[in-house]
């Protein structure tokens, strides 16, 4: 029942925003501002799945400007989990296919997100020139999951290169953003369902790399990351004990 509900609010939700952003946009439709407007809104979705949502490291990006940001793609969730990270002037990029989606994807089209053909390999090079140019001539960043598909617990995956082509061709930093893992953790049944920590590592210089070493730095940043939802993963596991001791102990 509680999953029903959950559902119903949460289309609603959707169905709410669509509307009113394609009212608000038509005044300025495409601006990337909206992009980042609008997520604080689908963050507050967290609340209603019954995530305590811990954010922490956007201070690492105050005075970066442009970049390419990365994260690791789990499931639905990562729809609640990573919209409250967006910096100003971010734009997400995403599969042409995302536009079909009722509500949801002509949102993520007229609030200035980037669709892609990803099946068609003979325009990737000039994709990843194309969002160069516009990283420097609409004062933009990007964010993209270097995975290219959801984990589904299997995991971070490896990455495809396209996102490091992107920052080494506009010669931006790369920044990583990790989320602790979700898989099986969330159920639209249950009332809590833990907590979920986000983080922004330090900016990657990629001044240092052509294009030839994409994949040496997609490699690194894969193992900076990692490591990381490993460590948010162990301490995920410790709050949440220390909070069932608490209680407990209150009972």
């Amino acid at each position: 029942m509680l999953s029903f509900i959950r559902l119903i609010l949460a289309a609603i939700f959707i169905m709410f925003t669509t509307l009113f952003a394609l009212v608000y946009c038509l005044f300025s439709p495409r601006d990337p501002k909206h992009v980042h407007f609008f997520c604080r809104w689908f963050n507050q979705l967290h609340k209603l799945v019954g995530v305590e949502l811990i954010k922490r490291g956007q201070d690492n990006v105050t005075n970066t400007g442009n970049s390419v940001y990365i994260s690791n793609h789990q499931n639905v969730f990562d729809f609640v989990t990573s919209p409250g990270m967006l910096e100003p002037r971010t734009v997400s990029i995403g599969k042409k296919s995302l536009l079909w989606i009722p509500f949801f994807g002509q949102l993520y089209w007229i609030t200035g997100n980037i669709l892609i053909d990803r099946e068609n390999k003979s325009k990737a090079r000039n994709t990843i020139q194309q969002v160069a140019e516009a990283i420097h001539k609409r004062n933009l960043s990007v964010w993209m999951y270097p995975e290219g598909t959801r984990s589904k617990g299997r995991g971070l995956l490896p990455f495809k290169t396209g996102a490091f082509r992107m920052a080494i061709e506009a010669g931006v930093p790369i920044v990583p953003m990790c989320v602790s893992s979700t898989h099986n953790k969330i159920s639209l049944n249950r009332r809590d369902n833990g907590i979920v920590i986000t983080e922004m590592l330090e900016p990657i210089d990629v001044s240092q790399y052509d294009m030839n070493d994409a994949r040496q730095l997609a490699d690194y940043c894969h193992t900076l990351m990692a490591n990381k939802i490993a460590e948010l993963d162990a301490e995920v596991e410790r709050l949440e004990l220390e909070r069932t001791q608490v209680q407990a102990r209150s009972s």
